[in-house]
């Protein structure tokens, strides 16, 4: 009799020789170009698990802006320029921003609710309805004295244990969304919450939505029922794990929100704003919509301030010709009796270079989470199929050596002057990539533009950022490792993050600021 493994290999075969033949061959002729596929298993072997956008950016400088393979029968499309990414996410938008139907993360994981997971529908778009309510751009101002508060407890926690930046980072992104979306105050960085979302975003960037989220499960779905006995079967005890955490993740948060209430003793935050607006609560699906939005809010901050904000030191440490810049405009503009505020913003244009070449240099998010093409479409000739998963190459994009001459290096002067073209000036905008496409952008992007922003000029006005030295004086040099597979982490390098001056000290040491 047949083992069950051999069964198993057997179908898959089955399964992938029926995707093949069932492919609609006529069109194969005029698909865009891309690496040269197996027979029947495409280009699986192209493909990698951890910084899939390196070869990616590979294959763009090699077939062109819009690069085609598949896997399995599944197309893959990673699109590579500006324009491609605005011709097709952004203006056909429509049939472009549905999201695939995965069974791991979706079905067996339990986050299919997610905002970044949710398909294309009504409930996409009642969830961002109820999230551009809370984070559109006329209502970021009601934010600042929060953002303020929170950045100055920062600055406090990292002049007094600077070796653990990353940890005071990751407090202060999910104690300021905890704030915002919850109104629940963080206290300490064991705290339940906090840990929790620690464990729950860890789970979603580093396991349940690696590599862009496919697992053999989502191309072969009959393997959700196999029995947890059989060999290879350890995805599906992992998912049930999983799901037990990540509804725990959204439930618990969200239940500290509706007993406050009712104990009438809360905060006024994103939840509870909704919750007492009449007019939205009778919208069908209220509740349900507000709880899982709430919880995509939360999930999506902590990672891109992370990023962004990590990058940000090993682009002072790597660069201090930049960092010593922007500490004569702040001293200029702002002078040393107080730190910045919104206020400032305006005032401090190499600040908001530095910020925006952050970006572009950093790219917290290299690859955009694949869309799902709708319906078949044609683009410049190129036919790209129906079904396929599309992914805008961010990397590719912010690396453009037309649009940023010598990208690989931090260079925020090249954000000082117009280039006289003014499409061009708002194409090389990098907050029109790193938050993504169309109607998938992130929703919380003018929250986390004005909260980062704070925390570099911030960060700048008050500390001196520069490579660490040995105990003999010896410059030492950051040992810098990527291992999120989805967001651009750098996991935590030895830097040293000092105070300028001792009334830098005494301005971070007061309990209170006042606000402009």
């Amino acid at each position: 009799m047949a083992s069950p493994s051999l069964f198993a290999a057997s179908a898959s075969l089955l399964l992938a020789l029926v995707l093949w033949f069932r492919k609609p061959k006529a069109s194969s002729a005029s698909l865009p170009p891309g690496p040269k596929p197996l027979p029947l298993l495409g280009n699986v072997l192209d493909l990698t698990a951890k910084e899939l956008w390196l070869p990616a950016s590979k294959w763009a400088k090699q077939y062109g802006e819009v690069v085609y393979m598949h896997v399995l029968g599944i197309g893959l499309v990673f699109i590579n320029s500006p324009e491609a990414a605005s011709d097709l996410l952004d203006k056909r938008g429509s049939i472009y921003s549905d999201k695939p139907s995965l069974v791991m993360s979706g079905e067996l994981c339990g986050c299919k609710n997610m905002v970044a997971f949710t398909c294309y529908g009504d409930q996409s778009k009642r969830q961002r309805r109820l999230l551009h309510k809370a984070f559109g751009v006329p209502v970021i101002p009601s934010y600042h004295p929060l953002l303020q508060t929170e950045t100055h407890s920062f600055l406090r926690r990292l002049i007094a244990n600077p070796a653990d930046y990353q940890k005071h980072v990751r407090r202060y992104a999910g104690g300021l969304t905890l704030s915002v979306v919850y109104g629940y105050e963080v206290k300490s960085n064991d705290d339940q919450f906090l840990e929790l979302a620690d464990e729950c975003v860890g789970l979603l960037s580093n396991r349940i939505a690696s590599g862009g989220g496919i697992w053999p499960v989502d191309v072969f779905p009959f393997l959700q029922h196999i029995p947890l006995w059989m060999p290879g079967s350890g995805f599906l005890k992992n998912a049930k794990i999983w799901k037990k955490k990540m509804e725990e993740f959204v439930d618990l948060p969200y239940e500290y929100v509706v007993n406050s209430m009712k104990s009438g003793n809360y905060k006024k935050s994103f939840c509870s704003n909704l919750l007492e607006d009449e007019s939205v609560r009778a919208v069908e699906n209220f509740e349900f919509d507000l709880k899982w939005s709430a919880n995509s809010m939360y999930s999506a901050s902590i990672d891109t301030t992370l990023t962004v904000v990590g990058q940000f030191i090993l682009a002072m440490i790597q660069y201090p010709e930049a960092q010593k810049k922007a500490q004569a405009e702040l001293d200029a503009v702002i002078g040393s009796d107080r730190l910045p505020t919104f206020a400032d913003r305006p005032s401090l244009p190499y600040i908001e270079a530095i910020f925006k070449e952050t970006l572009r240099w950093g790219v917290p998010v290299p690859l955009n989470l694949p869309h799902r093409l709708m319906e078949d479409d044609v683009y410049k000739g190129m036919h790209i199929p129906k079904g396929s998963l599309v992914f805008g190459n961010i990397w590719a994009m912010l690396r453009n050596e037309t649009m940023y001459p010598d990208p690989d290096n931090f260079l925020p002067e090249r954000f000082m002057e117009s280039t006289g073209d003014p499409i061009l000036d708002k194409r090389r905008n990098p907050k029109n990539y790193v938050f993504g496409f169309g109607r998938r952008q992130c929703p919380g992007l003018n929250l986390v533009d004005s909260s980062v922003w704070l925390l570099m000029a911030s960060m700048l006005a008050t500390l001196d950022i520069s490579k660490a030295r040995d105990d003999y004086g010896n410059v030492v040099e950051p040992e810098v490792v990527y291992e999120n597979p989805i967001f651009r982490i750098p996991n935590p390098f030895k830097c040293d993050l000092r105070p300028r001056s001792q009334k830098s000290i005494a301005l971070i040491q007061q309990s209170e600021f006042p606000f402009a």
